[in-house]
């Protein structure tokens, strides 16, 4: 999974990135302090894989992981070349969510690049660069078709679809919220053009430290952001992003009593991971065993054999079987053979539909 952290400059983005990743990208107090999109790994935190590592005495546990892409802070006009302009927008169509980081907090130290905080304009501010951007490529592809639409009725078709595409975005509308015909050539074409608009979408609100304890229910830009995000079918989650940057320093012993006195049950990545897997329908099976435990992200709804593709395309190939315990069960009873005794594994087919905390064993041949 990848996700573009994007914003206005000065509302946290680099700071966010740098506690999420550890990778020390650059933070300062002026427009622009990131210039080219830093990438970062992060590990997505899951105790059933160590306890898993814990069962198995196992050498190696590999947690799923999430790629994290800082892009430079959006201006007004960076879709036509104002502040550092496209070639920003360009890494974002890479990513498979936007995590667009808004900042709910006055602070008369740290400037804001339109000098007043405003959810709603800034939000507003950086969607019309995102619009801007999506009627450039559409209009490039009707120029295209529209010439041979006349003769072509696939093409007339797709014409129909661009036009309809265009118009919303022009009602300053994001394509997320298009609804696409069931007609299977234009949700092909609909994917395939790749908009910024159409990403789903994760809105994190930058707070002050003693904000988070009521996740900024009391914070009347939150509610702002939470309100825009509701219209627009996107996920919302509270950040500090200076508490993160302060628990990425932290172990996890620290990190708990931390958090503790904060009063606050997550962390900012914990809460971030929770609203990318709901947002983009994701689980997580699970493999066990002496030489490694490891969590394997995939589509809610996903069928066995796709899921022993993950792991590698021979096991997609040659499925046979999906020997398959939830791993409560497996933790509990202390083992697989134990857990078969309880009748507690079960052998699953090709029509299994893979569940979040499954422990697969694959069978295959090729």
């Amino acid at each position: 999974m990848k996700l573009g952290i994007v914003g206005l400059p000065n509302v946290g983005k680099s700071t966010l990135f740098n506690s999420l990743t550890k990778a020390g990208a650059l933070a300062a107090n002026y427009p622009f302090a990131t210039i080219d999109p830093n990438v970062g790994i992060v590990a997505v935190p899951d105790e059933r894989i160590e306890k898993l590592g814990e069962l198995y005495h196992t050498k190696k546990v590999t947690p799923a992981t999430i790629e994290f892409v800082d892009i430079a802070g959006l201006v007004k006009g960076a879709s036509k070349g104002e502040g550092l302009g496209n070639q920003f927008l360009a890494n974002i169509r890479e990513v498979d969510a936007i995590v667009h980081v808004v900042r709910c907090f006055e602070d008369t130290n740290i400037v804001h690049v339109d000098g007043s905080i405003d959810p709603a304009r800034d939000i507003e501010t950086i969607n019309l660069e995102l619009i801007f951007s999506d009627l450039e490529i559409l209009e490039r592809r009707i120029q295209k078709v529209q010439k041979q639409a006349r003769m072509d009725k696939t093409l007339a078709k797709e014409m129909e679809l661009l036009e309809a595409v265009k118009a919303h975005l022009e009602d300053n509308q994001m394509a997320r919220t298009f609804e696409v015909p069931e007609d299977e050539d234009m949700q092909l074409w609909f994917k395939g053009y790749n908009l910024l608009t159409a990403k789903p979408t994760i809105y994190a609100a930058n707070v002050k430290e003693d904000e988070l304890a009521d996740d900024g229910a009391a914070n009347p830009n939150v509610a702002k952001v939470r309100e825009l995000a509701k219209e627009e079918g996107a996920e919302v989650f509270v950040i500090c992003a200076q508490i993160e940057q302060e628990l990425a320093e932290l172990d996890d012993e620290e990190k708990a009593e931390f958090l503790a006195d904060l009063g606050v049950e997550s962390s900012g990545l914990d809460k971030l991971v929770a609203a990318s897997y709901s947002l983009l329908g994701l689980i997580s099976y699970l493999t066990a065993g002496e030489d490694e435990c490891r969590a394997w992200t995939i589509t809610k709804g996903t069928k066995a054999p796709q899921a022993a593709g993950k792991i590698h395309t021979d096991f997609e190939r040659g499925f046979i079987k999906a020997e398959v315990v939830n791993y409560k069960d497996l933790l509990e009873l202390g083992s697989l053979a134990a857990a078969r005794e309880k009748g507690l594994v079960g052998m699953e087919g090709k029509e299994y539909v893979v569940k979040d905390g499954d422990v697969i064993l694959f069978r295959f041949n090729v």
